[in-house]
């Protein structure tokens, strides 16, 4: 029953736990919706403390999936996967194509994607097992590494920001903050060099963090410093719930605006709580849409062009977001919520009456020919 409770709190719609023994896999699918049509997110694999906390990640991020789906316009649903795991000992071909088949088994209900410990290669794999996978090689008729295009979104996204209290979307001598040197982050921080951002790049893996500063000249910033640093913005790029209790008290920022999901741990809590310090938060699902803007083109003919300049778009999201925010009086993660829980409930209802239109002719052709219509 605790089970099915979770599933009921936020309205799931399914989930499917994959285990096969020959492979190792064990993996948790989360589908929460497919009002806008069938869910769309990505895989992650990471090394879980435990299975429950494998089915919470994965809830949490099927969930966002849904609102970041709707709020990018796309005819996506929410779903997101998890495979439990250490993505730099235990990556192998049979592991994802064993995967790539319990995808498969749901018929289109879940198409998957890159995420968090995954790569283009394992995108490959369990393409080999289903259809119904994004994130491939251009060599395979995908668009690649999504990374860059997320980066353009946060990347357009800061800018709507930085203009919301400034007046002027200039990123130049701006000093920012960034957590995390991963692919997203790493493409993120090219952009902003351009511009002539002052940069300060953190990352678990110190390694990865020195190498990006050195390349786009920033400072290094060891990880639990990052939250200390003086800056206009602060760009969480890496994990979700790092605005909490105790990280939150320790900003120094404006802005936050980054490329993680779920960066709130408790929503409402932390939402009010960077509202008391005076930061404009931009909701994560928000601003890392392009990521899956990236994907979702793929499905219907991948023209990165177009793709750019639709994640270039973020920036009127934002200003959306943050006009409604300011002519509610309500935080900015609640007026990105609305936004998002609207444009399902109008389309819901037009999919209801697509299925009763449906289901009407139908009936009306068996009465017709029983000769009585």
């Amino acid at each position: 029953m605790e089970l099915f409770n979770q599933l009921a709190q936020d309205n799931h719609e399914q989930i499917v736990v994959c285990s096969d023994r020959n492979s190792g896999l064990r993996a948790i699918i989360a589908i929460h919706s497919t009002t806008l049509g069938p869910a769309l997110g990505g895989t992650r694999m990471w090394t879980y403390v435990s299975d429950d906390e494998a089915l919470r990640d994965v809830l949490r991020l099927s969930k966002g999936m849904t609102y970041k789906n709707s709020i990018a316009g796309l005819n996506h649903g929410g779903g997101k996967a998890v495979i439990i795991g250490d993505s730099k000992k235990e990556k192998t071909e049979l592991l994802f194509r064993a995967y790539g088949r319990f995808v498969d088994g749901l018929n289109g209900r879940y198409i998957t994607a890159e995420d968090v410990g995954m790569d283009v290669r394992d995108m490959e794999y369990i393409r080999m097992e289903t259809k119904y996978v994004t994130g491939v090689s251009p060599a395979l008729g995908g668009s690649g590494d999504p990374s860059p295009v997320t980066a353009f979104g946060v990347y357009s996204a800061m800018k709507a920001a930085i203009h919301e209290i400034t007046g002027n979307d200039s990123l130049k001598g701006k000093k920012i903050a960034v957590q995390g040197a991963g692919h997203v982050a790493t493409y993120l921080c090219r952009y902003l060099a351009k511009e002539g951002a002052k940069l300060f790049v953190s990352d678990i893996f110190e390694e990865k963090a020195h190498a990006l500063a050195k390349e786009v000249k920033a400072k290094y910033v060891k990880p639990d410093d990052i939250y200390d640093v003086d800056a206009d913005v602060f760009a969480p790029c890496a994990l979700g719930a790092i605005l909490n209790d105790t990280t939150i008290p320790r900003l120094k920022c404006k802005v936050i605006a980054g490329g993680a999901n779920n960066q709130l741990l408790d929503q409402d809590k932390h939402g009010l709580m960077l509202i008391q310090k005076n930061i404009l938060y931009a909701p994560d699902y928000a601003v890392n849409c392009g990521g899956v803007m990236n994907v979702s083109a793929e499905l219907s003919g991948y023209d990165q062009a177009r793709v750019m300049k639709q994640a270039e778009g973020i920036y009127d999201i934002l200003k959306r977001v943050f006009a409604m925010a300011k002519r509610e009086n309500i935080p900015t993660y609640e007026a990105s919520n609305r936004i998002a829980e609207e444009r399902i409930l109008r389309v819901g209802a037009i999919q209801r009456l697509y299925t009763g239109t449906s289901n009407l002719s139908g009936r009306l052709g068996e009465l017709s020919a029983k000769g009585t219509a």
